[in-house]
This record gives structure tokens, sequence and C-alpha cells, in this order.
């Protein structure tokens, strides 16, 4: 075989490219996208230190980077089926044969990688026409595509790229309804809304997170999509015998409209990875009992359509609640819908997603994050947390100080800040203690400033415990430390 000439080499890409684009165009940013399973499958591969590494020294943004791989490696292969099938086409002197090996090949490896048949169209049709326009004989009888074809295949590329763009963002974009028998959840917000304290930061939260500005972490970059009326929770293992809900039975239960809160294991001390919202659901423990576990280590296994998984003794699980919805609207897809987990006092990364199966161990398991050498299950730190919006110059020599603590199922007693670098400390005032044993509280401190001050602030858990002042990083148990900041007037 001859090595390929650089116009070869573009086409193909270009090729892969049509292919990626066809996939968007057809799925959406959906797990049917040709780009999911390969991201996924390049998360599980990454070795935990690498994990750590990022989580602790990237951030949010080595998401692009593993999203980036997935694309270039879809891209790829899919631009040597295309470079394979117009070398074929110009073998037999029959460019349509040639686009239609490639349009089939495609259509098969987006299939095996998806398991979605039509979806896996998009790609193959997509490569399939452009495979066959580069490989028609131009008027000279030359098998070549000329410089103006190729420019132009690249700008009907980039518009059917954006014309997938915008129709997918156009049909996605809807409102939320409102979740199923969540009629109380209005009046627990307007109460949190109430008992925020009055602050000259606007920027800054009250009690209550909006859904949009509501952290997020997954494993992978793209959420399953699972309807409703397709999803059943399934209890099994060491049990009598199993045990199936549907979504309209579980909606059906008990129904309760909780304020939890969410701290992000992976956050550096002073991120903001931390968030509130009122979300409805049922209890879980009447649910454990009608299934009479039976195992020895008093343990289950969480496990989600994802693929994500999590240990918890059945005594901390019991006390969780299984939520549809978030803030009175249905619960987001990136937030878990239809059903997700939430375990009063632990860190966000255990609180399931896109739950689908409770399984009742004999032994104790490793969940998903043990396994890459994080703590797993287990309760949170105590955090005070003093962002950028919470600092605010009042016109008159004053200085307001404002933001939000959290110490889980122990709560918060107290917020003490000191303005001399940690010498002298005073109690910050606080929002008032809510009747919900996982929420966060809100603190604020004014005081009289000139020059730069180094402001400190520290928490008291409701246990008397105060937030430690050594500093950790993130893995493998969550950040410690007194947050600080420089204020300068």
């Amino acid at each position: 075989m001859s090595i390929p000439s650089r116009r070869e080499l573009v086409i193909a890409v270009l090729g892969g490219v049509t292919a990626v684009v066809g996939s968007y165009v057809a799925a959406g940013y959906t797990p049917a996208f040709v780009i999911a399973p390969i991201d996924a499958q390049i998360v599980a591969w990454t070795p935990g230190v690498i994990v750590t590494y990022m989580i602790e020294n990237v951030g949010e943004e080595a998401h692009l980077l593993h999203v980036s791989l997935a694309i270039i490696t879809a891209v790829g292969a899919f631009g040597a089926l295309s470079f394979a099938g117009r070398r074929l086409g110009r073998r037999v002197e029959d460019p349509f044969v040639g686009g239609v090996v490639t349009g089939v090949s495609t259509w098969l490896l987006a299939t095996a990688l998806t398991g979605e048949l039509l979806y896996a169209l998009g790609p193959a049709v997509s490569i399939m026409v452009l495979t066959i326009a580069l490989s028609l004989e131009q008027p000279t009888g030359e098998y070549e595509p000329s410089r103006r074809r190729t420019l132009v295949s690249l700008g009907a590329v980039a518009a059917f790229l954006g014309t997938g763009i915008l129709g997918n963002r156009f049909f996605r974009g809807a409102p939320l309804p409102d979740a199923p028998n969540s009629e109380g959840s209005a009046e627990r917000l307007e109460e949190l809304r109430q008992q925020s304290l009055d602050t000259a930061a606007s920027d800054l939260p009250g009690l209550v997170s909006s859904i949009e500005g509501f952290y997020n972490v997954d494993i992978a970059e793209l959420d399953p999509e699972l309807p409703a009326e397709e999803w059943s929770l399934t209890l099994t293992g060491e049990i009598e015998s199993e045990r199936t809900l549907t979504y309209d039975e579980l909606i059906e239960r008990d129904v309760e409209n909780r304020a939890v809160s969410l701290r992000c294991v992976g956050e550096q001390l002073n991120g903001r990875k931390l968030d509130t919202a009122v979300w409805t659901g049922t209890p879980i423990r009447p649910l454990i009992e009608s299934v009479d576990p039976e195992g020895e280590c008093g343990c289950a296994m969480l496990r989600a359509e994802d693929g994500y998984y999590v240990q918890f003794p059945i005594d901390v699980l019991a006390d969780g609640f299984l939520v549809w919805g978030m803030n009175g609207k249905q619960l987001p897809t990136a937030h878990g819908y239809p059903v997700r987990v939430l375990i009063p006092g632990h860190w966000g990364e255990t609180n399931v997603k896109w739950l689908t199966e409770i399984e009742l161990l004999e032994r104790e398991a490793e969940g998903y994050w043990e396994e890459r050498g994080w703590q797993g299950t287990g309760p949170v730190k105590t955090v005070a947390k003093l962002w950028d919006e919470g600092i605010t110059e009042l016109g008159d020599g004053r200085v307001e100080l404002t933001g939000h603590a959290y110490a889980g199922t122990r709560g918060i007693d107290s917020v003490e800040v000191s303005v001399d670098g940690g010498e002298t400390w005073n109690d910050a005032d606080l929002s008032e203690s809510l009747p919900d044993e996982d929420v966060w509280r809100q603190w604020r401190y004014t005081f009289e400033s000139s020059g730069t001050h180094e402001a400190v602030v520290r928490a008291v858990d409701g246990e008397g415990t105060q937030q430690r002042r050594a500093e950790s990083d993130p893995a493998p148990t969550g950040a410690s430390g007194w947050v600080s900041k420089t204020i300068e007037t």
C-alpha cells in the first residue's frame, strides 16, 4: 500500500469529523453520541493516581482533556474507515462502492460503541455522502478532489455542525416541569429564603442555591438518559426475595421535602462545590426493612445507570432519601433524573445519581472511588467558606464578610472570624438553625477597616468541635484547614 498523501490525510480527518458531527446531530449530547462510550472507557482506564492529580490540580477542566482525547480517538477511527473506503473505491474505480463500504463499516462501529442501531445511521450516512462526494471524478478525469471541492466540503461540515448544535440546544432547552407530588416544596423554599441573612453580597446565594448554579460532578462527561417510564429500582442480593419498584410506585410513597446540602470531596478548601436545595423524595428505611436484609456485613452496594457504585452500611443507608425533585422541579438529568439518593452528612460523591439497584451484600466490597484510593463513604469535614463574592466594602469605612458553613448532620454551632491573621477572634452572626439535619448555615461579620487585613474564618460544629486548622489536600478524605483572605481597603 502506498504512503497516503497529505491531501488524503486531510480528507480522512474530514471524514472522521463528519462522522462525529453526524452522530451529534442524530443523538445530541447523550449516551447515544459516539463520543460517550469512548469517553467512559478512557475514564475507566485512567489510573487512580492520575485521577487524583487531575482533581486536585486541574479541577473541572480535566473533563475537557478526556473528552478531547475521546473526540480525537473517534475522529481517528472513523477517519481510518473513510480512508480505507476511498482507497477501495479507487481500486475498483467506483466511488459509490467506496462510499457504501465506508458508510456500512461506520454504522457497524457506531452501533458496537453505542448499542444504538438507529442513531448509528447519523455518522454512517454523513461519512458515506462525504466520501462519495469527494471521490467523484473531476472533468479532467482525475480521481482526486480539487482544492475548491475540499474547501467547500469543509464549509459544509462546519454548517452541518452549527445546525446540529443549534438544533440540539433548541430542542433540549425546555424548562423543567414541576416534580410529581412536590406541593410542599414551595413552602420550604420560601422558608429558607426568609431565613437567609440580609447581606450586601448580592451575588452570594442565601440558604438555597438555584438549580442552574448548583455544582455538578460526574465520573464521565455525558449523563445517562433514562425515561421515568423505563426506570425501576431493584433490591437484590442477601434478602428474602428481590423487589422492584417502578417510578410511579416510588412517587406514591410517603413524600417529604427536605433541605439538604452537598459538598464535593474533591474540592479545594475554599472551593465552590458546596450547595443546598430543597429535594422532594421518600425515605429509604421502609423500603430496606420491607426486604429483610440477611447479609452478615450489614452493608449494601448502590449501583447507577452509568456504572457508578458506592457501598454503605445499611444503618447509614436507611437514613437516606430517594429523590425525584429539586427545588420543586423535576430532577434535572445532570443531577440524576429520574431518581437519585441522598445520604445525610456524607460527601457528595456518595449520593448516587441515576440509581437503579440496591444490592444487599454478604461481604464488604470497595466502591468506585475507594478502588481509586479515596475514602468512599464517610462524614463530611466541618468548613466555613469565605468566597470573593462575600467580601463587600459598605462605603462607610466598614467591610462586610459573609459566607456559608457546613458540618453535615453535626450542624453548625458558631462561626468565628479574625481580621488580624488569627490573633483575636469574634463570633459572626448566623442564620437561624433549620429543622433539617443536613444543611448549611449562613454567617455574616462586619468590621471597621483601613489598610490591609488578613481575614480568617473557622466553624464550630454542633458537637463543639472546632474546624481543623491543619491544611490538607482533597485526597483522600477531603480538604481541611482554616479559610483566609487578604483584604485591602
